[in-house]
């Protein structure tokens, strides 16, 4: 140790004789304070004592010792506070698809400190679907992911303890191509629609639901589904294959942006289904025996995202920041997604709104069966976790 130091002592000589005093001291302590500050658990005093034996200027000088010991003192508190705060710091992994959108928000979060903020550490592990996600999950290999409540009911229903905070109430809509001919919902007979998801999408079950309440048919029968992956969906749209399509409410603002018209959104259909209050599709979810032992760290890292949330509903320059994230190709499709994620902002979430989510999941239950809800006829209890207030403060 007292060889590398005296090293670098060696080689900080020719700049120090050009400089002045305080030059000289504060750019030897930065050197020596910076070789302890390798070691897991430096000591003042020893290394205090240290310094003074290869220092390369004269310590006798009463002024020049004083303002040594002053300065190394900082830089060395400065070095062990810092170490101690990241020590403080814990864990969350979350896991995130690699397209996902949920990264633009994780991303605000990293760029603000947000997470630190917490005293929570924030571990991103990308993962490449949606299953590989909810493996993770519950192998515990990670502590958080976006997905939908739907899947904690049902897990809940078969013993496994994930539970639920409300992530977003953005949804996805169905689009028509302006040139299709198509204007109200029975236009669609007999036509291609395009389906995100597969069978047992949300969206698309709601609005089988919907179509069963305003017209008396299942929309299944008047049109011939077309599932697929949401990117690909997009491009038949826009190449005129499908006239219409349901997707996701990312892939819906780019295709707004393009020309596409909304004809319903999902919205609309549960208003008429008569749920009168916003549902979140989109969820944390988590592991409620975990947030149950780290309530702190759970409530800490929900704060950081809600206060990432908070940035991204005022800041026009956040957006700016981000619009790679986002591959919005123009200033258009960045606007359609700036407003579709700031309307999907969660406000409140409390007994009305976990009531909607009841009323929603016995009209999915009543569309998709056991394939989508399992053996469970009713909304889990504690799907929803109540441990966490949206707009709580953040610290």
């Amino acid at each position: 140790m007292k060889s590398v130091m005296r090293r670098r002592a060696t080689r900080m000589l020719s700049r120090m004789r050009r400089s002045s005093a305080l030059t000289q001291v504060v750019n030897f302590v930065h050197s020596v304070v910076s070789t302890f500050g390798t070691s897991k658990q430096p000591t003042l005093p020893m290394s205090l004592a240290v310094v003074r034996m290869i220092a390369p200027f004269d310590l006798a000088r009463p002024f020049l010792r004083h303002l040594f010991e002053a300065v190394f003192v900082i830089c060395f508190l400065l070095i062990v506070c810092g170490a101690a705060r990241a020590g403080e710091l814990e864990p969350v992994r979350v896991g995130v698809l690699h397209f996902g959108t949920v990264s633009w928000e994780l991303d605000v979060v990293a760029q603000h400190g947000l997470a630190e903020r917490e005293g929570v550490e924030m571990e991103i592990v990308p993962l490449s679907s949606t299953s590989a996600l909810n493996v993770a999950l519950r192998s515990g290999d990670i502590d958080m992911v976006v997905g939908d409540w739907i899947w904690v009911s049902r897990q809940r229903a078969a013993n496994r303890n994930f539970t639920a905070v409300p992530y977003s109430l953005t949804e996805g809509a169905l689009l028509v191509r302006p040139d299709a001919g198509i204007d109200v919902l029975a236009d669609l007979a007999g036509r291609k629609l395009g389906v995100a998801g597969g069978p047992v999408d949300k969206s698309w079950l709601l609005l089988r639901a919907y179509a069963r309440q305003t017209l008396n048919e299942d929309l299944a029968d008047m049109v011939e589904p077309t599932y697929a992956a949401p990117p690909l969906l997009n491009v038949l749209a826009l190449r005129g294959v499908l006239p219409a399509l349901i997707n996701y409410w990312h892939y819906a603002a780019r295709l707004e942006a393009a020309g596409m018209k909304p004809l319903i959104g999902i919205d609309e259909a549960l208003a008429e289904l008569g749920v009168e209050e916003p549902v979140p599709l989109l969820v944390w979810v988590f592991s409620e025996d975990w947030a149950v032992k780290n309530p702190t760290l759970a409530q800490g890292f929900l704060r950081a995202t809600y206060a990432a949330k908070h940035i991204l509903a005022e800041s026009e320059q956040e957006w700016e920041r981000i619009a790679p994230l986002t591959q919005a190709r123009d200033e258009a499709t960045l606007q359609a997604l700036r407003k579709a994620y700031r309307e999907g902002i969660p406000l409140h979430f409390g007994n009305a709104e976990i009531e909607a989510a009841k009323q929603v999941f016995a009209i999915l239950a009543r569309e998709g069966g056991s394939e989508l809800v399992g053996s469970s006829t009713s909304l889990s209890p504690g799907t929803f976790w109540r441990g966490f207030t949206i707009g709580s403060p953040a610290r």
